[in-house]
């Protein structure tokens, strides 16, 4: 495939940033839905996607019943429990859109043990698929360390090659979690990555300028094999990139 492209957009703040992201991300809906018939999107977790989703709710272009949605990540709790990424976004978008039921797709938190969850929900994209997914568009948020989805730096998921969602154990609460893997990020044809406040500047830093170290910082690895690469990046959080490479 042809190398990925590679887009940088700056803000001044959380709030622009969300407005933008989600104008955007509302016409790529619309379009992909349009010219190919669905979209199909993985969702991310975490405080800063939620007021790009809150927009998208309220976005009349999108046509709901062509998008089909799946996830990126997920904390091994109940789907009631705060800390749930599927709940998150149920109250901040699912919810609240006409969206057919049988096409949302959340990660399993009910098996006994998170390896069976992360297996069965891996049957779910074969059947959704048949072939490796290449989802339209991946959301991603990204932690201070450098984390996206539930890769976290020194895991050993981010050696994984073969299995397509896998469970974790990472160094923040919950510590139990699924996530899809490198190779499946690195399939979509779009990814979108959401990154607001200063205490991410490094970690901005060396996603964007120095030479990729998944291991040490996994946003380094999302590269999507001839797809779209955004950051979407506020002042705050891009306080680490030179000058020349800001566009």
């Amino acid at each position: 495939m042809e190398p990925v492209k590679r887009e940088l957009r700056m803000y001044p703040d959380p709030q622009t940033l969300s407005a933008a992201a989600a104008e955007e991300l509302g016409a790529f809906l619309e379009t992909t839905a349009s010219e190919r018939g669905r979209c199909i999107v993985a969702l991310a977790g975490g405080r800063t996607p939620r007021p790009v989703y809150e927009r998208l709710a309220a976005d009349p272009r999108i046509p709901w019943p062509q998008v089909v949605v799946f996830w990126g990540d997920e904390r091994y709790v109940p789907p009631d429990d705060p800390r749930s990424n599927a709940r998150m976004a149920y109250e901040a978008l699912l919810g609240r859109v006409p969206i057919p039921p049988e096409n949302v797709y959340p990660m399993p938190t009910r098996f006994e043990q998170p390896d069976e969850a992360a297996r069965a929900y891996e049957s779910v994209l074969r059947a959704a698929f048949c072939d490796p997914p290449r989802f339209d568009l991946v959301l991603l948020g990204m932690g201070a360390d450098g984390h996206v989805a539930s890769l976290f730096p020194g895991s050993p998921a981010l050696l994984e090659t073969e299995r397509w969602v896998v469970a974790v154990r990472v160094t923040a609460d919950p510590p139990v979690r699924l996530t899809l893997t490198l190779p499946v990020i690195n399939r979509a044809r779009r990814v979108d990555v959401l990154v607001t406040g200063a205490e991410k500047r490094e970690a901005v830093r060396r996603a964007l300028v120095e030479p990729p170290d998944p291991w040490s910082c996994p946003a380094g690895g999302v590269h999507p094999e001839g797809g779209l690469l955004v950051w979407w990046v506020d002042r705050a959080a891009a306080g680490g990139i030179p000058q020349t490479q800001r566009e």
